[in-house]
């Protein structure tokens, strides 16, 4: 299995010949008189007549607008290319978000190009980093199952830009290098999320998953621990055996702990693993299951939140649960108004097999608890009602006030769109069974929330008190299906994975 590679960052106060690369990129901006080119390298003379230009050439600096132009004759660059960042407010900011996803539009694109060099709006250490952000997340493709046949000249299918140099004013402040080595780190946890997500099912399925997990934490300070069908049916996890029963691919329950001895809070990550989601017995239509390898995103964000954790030696524990099992119809499936037992001995009865995502977390989250984490945050692609709630691109979040509102300010500060849910308690009877301690499925309506419901039901308590927690529902956003834009490609997107590490960063600093 290929995992992407870290993008190389550097920085430099201002452009030159050495540092020019393939293309230079420059950004223009949207202003109620025109557009407007942003923190041009270039001379006076050339960006004054780049400038007077832009409205001939119909470039508007419109957010993923990217142009390729010839390089000028004052750079060595081949190509100049010039991103959009979008309308300007009055006061001509730049958020980070914006430098995020222009510099990520330009690299996505620049892909078959080795090196580049980024002149956008980068005045301070922040966003400077915002910009290495961008171009990490846009160094992206994924072409491990393409061969070199299916090119018309027979050529290895191209790979996206390997270096990246910032112009920036900061770059002679010291934060600098902590914070590109962060901005490489977290893009290269994006990605490797972004490359588990789009395998496909025939070469990702629990037992693989869980070889990768092993292969990525290889030389980290990081402990793995791999529980097979045998043991897992030996300690009572009936949820992920009984959601795995209809495949020949046995599941897996994979611990990825990462414990520094300087940790002062403790933090848990369960992510739902369905390396395929045919529904069950509970069949989905057939198209609905054309993406439905992309059902162990919330697995593989907390894989990489992990990996990403333990590289940046962060003071605070954190030990991921990757739930992974194959979803499948077959005689020895587990079938509507069966009743399993979860690990602890609560009961579920099945009136929906393809509402399997909350029965194998179940087991996770009191496995979990057991462990007493300061905060136990789960993430998966939960719902389809989360899609039809809050569409494409926002993520829910629901739980204990105190986690949901750490969650929605670590992702804002990370560029990502999360959305505070409510719980609401009249949710709850609908879960009720008649046979069985609780359903697996209740109200229709509002079903983003009803599954978290039936989540919450499963996170334990520490001194009478119940461990605080969040559910995150990236069902949407996890996975593009429209074209790319910003720093974004088509399929597999990585949401949640900065939005956790950041979280873990707040966790950690409140702690000293």
């Amino acid at each position: 299995m290929n995992i992407a590679s870290e993008l190389k960052l550097t920085a430099v106060t201002k452009d030159s010949k050495k540092t020019a690369g393939d293309a230079l990129i420059i950004g223009v901006g949207q202003q109620p008189e025109g557009p407007i080119l942003l923190g041009s390298p270039l001379s006076a003379k050339d960006a004054a007549a780049l400038a007077d230009s832009l409205p001939m050439l119909g470039i508007t600096g419109g957010a993923d607008e990217v142009r390729r132009l010839p390089g000028l004759e004052g750079t060595t660059a081949e190509v100049l290319v010039l991103t959009g960042v979008g309308r300007l407010p009055a006061d001509g900011t730049i958020t980070p978000e914006a430098l995020r996803r222009a510099a990520g539009a330009a690299v996505r694109q620049l892909i078959g190009l080795d090196a580049v060099t980024i002149a956008l709006p980068a005045p301070t250490v922040a966003d400077a980093a915002a910009v290495a952000e961008g171009a990490a997340m846009g160094a992206y493709s994924f072409t491990e199952h393409r061969s070199a046949r299916a090119a018309k000249d027979g050529s290895p299918a191209k790979q996206p830009v390997s270096s990246v140099t910032i112009v920036t004013p900061a770059a002679q402040d010291k934060s600098l290098k902590a914070a590109l080595n962060r901005a490489s780190i977290l893009g290269r946890g994006v990605n490797i999320t972004r490359s588990l997500v789009n395998q496909p099912p025939s070469h990702l399925y629990p037992e693989t998953f869980a070889q990768a997990a092993k292969d990525l934490t290889k030389g980290l300070p990081i402990k793995v621990t791999v529980l097979d069908e045998k043991r897992l049916e030996k300690d009572g996890y009936g949820g992920i055996l009984g959601v795995g029963k209809g495949s020949s691919r046995q599941p897996r329950l994979v611990k990825v702990e990462y414990s520094p001895s300087s940790a002062k809070k403790s933090l848990a990550l369960v992510g739902k693993g369905i390396t395929f989601d045919s529904g069950g017995l509970s069949l989905k239509p057939a198209a609905g299951m054309q993406t439905m390898k992309l059902d162990m995103a919330g697995a593989a964000v907390v894989l990489s939140t992990v990996l990403a954790i333990a590289e940046l030696g962060l003071p605070v524990k954190v030990t991921g649960w990757l739930c992974l099992a194959e979803n499948m119809p077959s005689g020895s499936a587990q079938r509507p108004s069966d009743v399993m037992t979860t690990y602890g001995g609560r009961t579920v009865e099945v009136l929906n097999t393809d509402a399997e995502g909350r029965l194998v977390m179940a087991d996770a989250l009191a496995a979990a608890s057991e462990e007493a984490p300061d905060a136990l945050i789960d993430i998966a692609t939960l719902t389809g009602a989360q899609m039809i709630a809050l569409g494409r691109r926002v993520s829910g979040v629901m739980g204990d006030d105190e986690v949901v509102d750490a969650v929605k300010c670590a992702a804002d500060r990370s560029g990502e769109l999360f959305w505070p849910m409510p719980l609401p308690e009249e949710l709850r009877p609908s879960l009720d069974s008649q046979v069985a301690d609780i359903a697996n499925i209740g109200e229709k309506f509002g079903g983003m929330m009803t599954a978290a419901v039936f989540l919450r039901e499963f996170v334990g308590e520490v001194n009478g008190r119940k461990i605080p927690w969040a559910h995150l529902d990236i069902a949407g956003p996890a996975f593009n299906e429209g074209a790319a834009h910003g720093y974004t490609p088509k399929e597999a997107t990585g949401v949640g994975v900065r939005t956790l590490l950041a979280y873990a960063e707040d966790l950690a600093t409140a702690a000293k």
